[in-house]
């Protein structure tokens, strides 16, 4: 794993996205999801507004350092709440 150049913040966005799929996948169990329709244009369940929240995420960052010199700790806050909305009324 050397050849990887892990660096503290790497391992702790790998290590971040497995706890959250980790529990997403014992939420499932626990209590399965159905369907439902909020503000996106389809219907989805709890794992597909994930995917779409973390795909979306990733834009925001990307967009941020393309475009602005603002700190990247203001996209990683807007990915939260962007997170939160998405998963709540999405």
């Amino acid at each position: 794993m050397a050849w990887m150049s892990w660096t503290l913040p790497t391992a702790l966005f790998f290590i971040g996205i497995g706890v959250i799929l980790v529990g997403m996948t014992t939420w499932q169990i626990v209590s399965p999801c159905v369907e439902r329709r909020g503000f996106l244009p389809l219907a989805t369940t709890r794992g597909d507004r994930l995917f779409i929240g973390l795909l979306s995420s990733a834009f925001i960052h990307l967009a941020f350092v393309a475009l602005t010199d603002v700190n990247i700790a203001v996209a990683t806050a807007l990915c939260a709440f962007w997170m939160i909305i998405l998963m709540r009324w999405g």
